[in-house]
């Protein structure tokens, strides 16, 4: 289909966990490519709009870990851990599908400021969901209807960070009330978006430190030979590869190493964290080392 055309799903197309929930869409709209949902296990990522570093690292370290999978991410295109899942899902070639929580027409499409995030979506061959018809605006009552949609949706829900009153914990609710496995990651304790996903795991929800914890939680078997190992430079960002490149013959003081990648302080800190949970580099007394 062309881009930027919205129609409506038939019944048949509809992703079949969806029309098991007791409050099932009676239509939705999308734009974008349907999958053969049959060919999918779907994981609803969701978290904080307020997300610190750590978060994000986790988030692009976990979701680029699924790199090669049937696996779709799913998340509601809202500021904050949710765009962050959607980006890392296409810089990796993982399908994304958003339910954002208003129409889909970019003049109404929230949040404004993600309405090219939402075009990069289409372009790379994902799919925009709603259930409201194209020009409804955003409110609030619309959100949490949202949110039942992407834990009804998907075989698991992973929560990165919430508060204990975060508008996230709906969906991580639900998820547990359509029998869905829940997810979360483990969070510093003395944080507030710790709260809310600290209390989750109390209650049962399945700790995520790896990529590999997420496969086990949907069955699906750990492929040593596929090509999201970390071993296979094809896998990895341009950045990734650079670091590699650079740490390929000797070890490297951090501030050394920054300097030679020619990037901001922030963003290079971002990149090594995000490198070193998924244990392709170790930081050691300020020195970096390759850990493959």
């Amino acid at each position: 289909m062309q881009m930027g055309q919205i129609r409506k799903l038939n019944k048949d197309q509809f992703p079949p966990l969806l029309l098991e929930i007791p409050d099932a869409p009676k239509e939705l709209y999308y734009e974008g490519c349907v999958p053969d949902w049959s060919e999918y296990k779907l994981l609803t990522v969701v978290g904080s709009r307020k997300y610190s570093t750590y978060g994000a690292d986790v988030c692009k370290a976990l979701i680029s870990g699924l790199k090669g999978y049937k696996i779709a991410i799913v998340s509601g295109l809202a500021i904050g851990i949710d765009s962050i899942a959607h980006k890392t899902a296409l810089e990796y070639e993982i399908l994304t599908i958003a339910v954002p929580g208003s129409g889909i027409d970019r003049s109404v499409l929230y949040p404004r400021s993600n309405r090219k995030l939402a075009d990069y979506i289409i372009e790379k061959g994902g799919l925009i969901l709603s259930e409201y018809s194209p020009l409804t605006k955003a409110a609030l009552h619309t959100f949490p209807r949202r949110n039942r949609i992407m834990a009804g949706m998907s075989h698991a829900t992973l929560l990165i960070e919430a508060a204990e009153r975060s508008g996230t914990l709906i969906t991580a609710k639900l998820a547990t009330e359509y029998n869905r496995e829940l997810l979360a990651v483990p969070h510093d304790i003395t944080r507030v978006t710790s709260k809310g996903v600290n209390k989750f795991i109390k209650m049962g929800a399945i700790p995520v430190t790896e990529s590999e914890d997420i496969l086990e939680a949907m069955s699906i078997e750990f492929d040593t030979n596929n090509t999201n190992t970390k071993l296979n430079m094809n896998t990895l960002s341009d950045d990734e590869r650079r670091v590699i490149n650079l740490l390929n013959k000797n070890p490297m003081r951090k501030d050394e190493l920054i300097q030679r990648l020619q990037m901001d302080v922030s963003q290079a800190n971002i990149l090594l964290s995000a490198m070193e949970l998924k244990e392709l580099i170790k930081e050691e007394m300020s020195e970096v080392r390759l850990q493959i």
